[in-house]
């Protein structure tokens, strides 16, 4: 049975090394037979969430008119939903941050997913990626009937393009190909 796979790459690098491992994952999932959309968050038009509680009143309607809504239809949409992010002082990029601070309009509706982590650092040690690991976990922890299933610790790339010589790429592949 296809899914319905949304991958949010948070990389504000187009073509930087998480967004590379998103594209694999992509072709994986794909090839898999499911239906995939990768989503480049830096390219979005996202305020920040202002804590105003107009969604809490308006039936999930955010005060803020940006592309936030739709995107967060996709993510109540999406059977699988891949979070992808650059390590920032040990924890995720304010691109997605302000996905995952924003989807409080209807976070409720965003039930049963699986979800997959995609992080990558310049740092060597693996051990340095789980606070942002933590940071995604934190956001499943409060989406009823969330099911991790794969990570990927893309270890000592920082220039643009670095990821191409690690095997994180291929595994990035096989875990969207595992997706049935």
């Amino acid at each position: 049975m296809s899914k319905k796979v949304l991958i949010l790459s948070g990389s504000p690098r187009k073509g930087g090394n998480s967004d590379l491992l998103c594209d694999e994952f992509l072709r994986g999932a794909a090839e898999a037979g499911n239906q995939v959309e990768k989503i480049r968050v830096a390219e979005k038009k996202i305020g920040y969430c202002s804590a105003c509680y107009y969604c809490r009143d308006h039936g999930g309607v955010c005060a803020k008119k940006d592309d936030m809504a739709e995107l967060l239809q996709k993510m109540i949409d999406a059977d699988v939903i891949v979070l992808s992010s650059p390590v920032y002082f040990y924890s995720i990029c304010a691109q997605l941050k302000t996905v995952i601070d924003r989807s409080v309009a209807r976070w409720t509706e965003i039930k049963n997913k699986e979800f997959y982590y995609i992080v990558t650092s310049a740092e060597d040690d693996k051990e340095i990626q789980e606070r942002t690991i933590e940071c995604f976990r934190g956001f499943a922890d409060c989406v009823d009937g969330a099911e991790e299933k794969g990570i990927i610790y893309a270890t000592g790339v920082y220039e643009k393009g670095e990821i191409k010589n690690s095997p994180a790429l291929e595994e990035a592949y096989q875990m969207g190909k595992s997706i049935s």
